[in-house]
């Protein structure tokens, strides 16, 4: 998965287009080297799933 797919999945999940996105292990380091860039990274949250995946919301307010 290069950059510039993780960039627009990414950007449909802040738009709306996408409710969450679903990131297995293998994808967990190049999807968050993305995120921590961005400049609504906060907006971002990560949830833990079980076997080491992560859902990724956008939430309106960024977190703290």
């Amino acid at each position: 998965m290069n950059e510039d797919h993780i960039k627009e999945l990414l950007d449909k999940v802040m738009n709306g287009e996408l409710s969450e996105y679903h990131v297995s292990k293998e994808e967990f380091l190049p999807v968050r080297n993305v995120i921590v860039r961005r400049e609504d990274f906060k907006n971002f949250r990560g949830i833990a799933q079980r076997g080491g995946g992560v859902i990724y919301k956008y939430m309106e307010k960024p977190r703290s």
